[in-house]
């Protein structure tokens, strides 16, 4: 299968007629149609009912639609990527991120960054601390930004920050009508919501070690694939999550954030890179993250 017979295909779907999809593809209405032939005998179905007027999809080809369009759109953004890329001779780099790590710091780092490094073309990656060493080796990224300890060779971890933990619980919990810091102790009632569900290790395993480091065993327990369905089930009183402190910049009315007790209940905030990696651009990258974080105040006592 070729792009080029995507285009077509997308484009006769489009004008619903060969003649006006030849037109605007700037062929012979005869090879085009060849093209689509050749298309179906490849997939090894039929794709447009030609005995409609106009012309309508099969299921499959509305199946194939649906996907070519999100192709060639991909591909599109390559190759406008590229062009800029070699057009003004900018170097690319790659910032992965867990997304816990936006609701503090890091989209001001990547602010002063981007204004400190003008020369480089900044893109941002969502992935898991676990993906991001993959992504450092393979060089897919250049620096990550996460929350795990995670031993990797020649990998250098910097710790920007120990964040405390908040409890999260329904606006009209009895513990969140008190208002008062909790123990962990007190939350092992009801279920415990964890995020994320893919991917091991992960913040919820850092939650977990928390518990057992105060020799808590919780035996209840609600996987979530993300941070902000977590918070959701807990304002539907599913049950109570930990999160960093710096998530209660999502604020909503059905949700209560309380502090925890505990003072080593804690999330760390890492930055990662390869070990050996003296790019002037990663080396202003820490220098930026290193003296937010030292001049913040949230999350300290």
């Amino acid at each position: 299968m070729e792009l080029r017979h995507l285009r077509y295909f997308v484009t006769v779907a489009n004008e619903r007629n060969f003649t006006r999809a030849a037109e605007v593809l700037n062929i012979a209405q005869p090879p085009l149609s060849r093209q689509i032939r050749q298309l179906e005998e490849e997939i090894g179905t039929q794709l447009i009912d030609r005995d409609a007027r106009p012309l309508r999809l099969t299921e499959a080809g509305r199946l194939l639609y649906e996907q070519a369009v999100h192709v060639l759109a991909g591909v599109e953004q390559l190759r406008s990527a590229m062009h800029r890329l070699s057009e003004v001779g900018r170097r690319r780099f790659v910032i992965g991120f867990v997304g816990s790590t936006l609701y503090g710091l890091l989209p001001e780092v990547i602010r002063q960054f981007r204004d400190a490094a003008s020369h480089v073309d900044v893109s941002l990656l969502e992935c898991s601390t676990v993906e991001q060493i993959a992504a450092l080796k393979d060089g897919r990224i250049d620096v990550g930004f996460g929350r795990l300890r995670v031993e990797a060779a020649g990998i250098r971890r910097i710790v920007l920050a120990e964040e405390p933990l908040v409890a999260v619980l329904s606006a009209d919990h009895p513990l969140a009508q008190r208002g008062e810091a909790l123990h962990l102790a007190q939350l092992l009632d009801e279920p415990l919501i964890v995020y994320p569900r893919p991917g091991r290790p992960s913040y919820a395993d850092q939650i977990f070690g928390v518990y057992h480091d105060h020799g808590l065993q919780v035996s209840n327990v609600i996987e979530a694939r993300e941070l902000q369905t977590a918070i959701g089930l807990v304002a539907a009183n599913a049950g109570l999550s930990i999160v960093p402190q710096s998530v209660q910049r999502l604020r909503r009315d059905d949700v209560c954030y309380l502090p925890i007790v505990e003072r080593n209940a804690r999330s760390p905030i890492l930055m990662i890179h390869r070990a050996g990696d003296i790019s002037s651009e990663l080396a202003k990258l820490i220098e930026v993250s290193c003296a937010l974080h030292a001049n913040d105040v949230h999350g300290h006592d």
